[in-house]
């Protein structure tokens, strides 16, 4: 599978008619997401890389689980990066979680472990076979701040033991001290890697008005991690307390 260059019309190249309704969605750093007439979402900058495209087509490919529809990307040397998408109507999850009833909010969390269980079957292909964890296009290169490599080139990581001694090191280099000794032994194990997302919240979650899921996005971190990774991510620190809550008592369920 490789990533599509496809010609692609001046409105959606930076250069705009007058008419055209532009809005932005999102302004985090490295990338910005724009609407374009309700019509096209255009996700650009030092962020967007060849994996996320990849990872959306896997996911579209293997399973049911609703992505947004890739229309065309384009990737330039300088390491700057745009895909153009299909616009998803509705809201994220996080806009209305707290007016959702008990019911709708177990339902979604049982949706979400569903969708996860899906993507997590996804295989690797042969010729990434020898990788343990990898981006959705084989790439080391994982902006995940616990496994970015702090050398260049990047490092493939081929074992578990790779993985937990990537995070180590990262530890030590950011001044981590009071468990440099013990920390290699505190840290999960694990015998398979697995498809993951890699960011699920509720920002990444899209809704209609019934509060059903219509799309998950943002897939710039999919890839191949430790069978563990996706559960541990979704239970870091945020503002998404009850959220998470909900998402761990419906885990023990799957």
């Amino acid at each position: 599978m490789s990533c599509e260059v496809k010609a692609i019309s001046p409105r959606y190249t930076g250069v705009h008619d007058s008419d055209d309704e532009v809005r932005f969605l999102s302004r985090a750093a490295g990338a910005h997401v724009v609407c374009h007439d309700n019509n096209l979402v255009l996700k650009s900058g030092q962020r967007v890389r060849c994996g996320e495209e990849h990872a959306m087509r896997l996911v579209e490919q293997h399973t049911n689980v609703p992505v947004p529809r890739i229309i065309f990307s384009s990737y330039l040397h300088d390491g700057k990066g745009e895909i153009g998408m299909n616009f998803i109507p509705g809201c994220t999850l996080g806009t209305i979680w707290d007016r959702l009833d008990v019911r709708d909010k177990e339902r979604l969390c049982h949706d979400i472990w569903s969708m996860i269980s899906q993507w997590r079957q996804i295989i690797r292909p042969p010729h990434l076979a020898h990788l343990y964890q990898c981006l959705a296009d084989g790439s080391p290169a994982t902006p995940d701040p616990l496994l970015k490599d702090l050398d260049d080139p990047r490092r493939p990581l081929y074992t578990d033991e790779a993985v937990r001694a990537r995070i180590h090191q990262r530890y030590l280099h950011y001044f981590g001290r009071r468990f440099a000794d013990t920390l290699p032994g505190m840290l999960p194990r694990s015998k398979a890697s697995v498809f993951t997302h890699g960011d699920i919240a509720p920002r990444n979650i899209m809704v209609d008005q019934s509060g059903h899921i219509t799309s998950i996005i943002d897939w710039e971190l999919a890839g191949w991690y430790p069978d563990y990774w996706e559960y541990a991510n979704i239970m870091k620190p945020s503002m998404d307390h009850d959220w998470q809550s909900w998402m761990d008592r419906t885990a023990t369920q799957q």
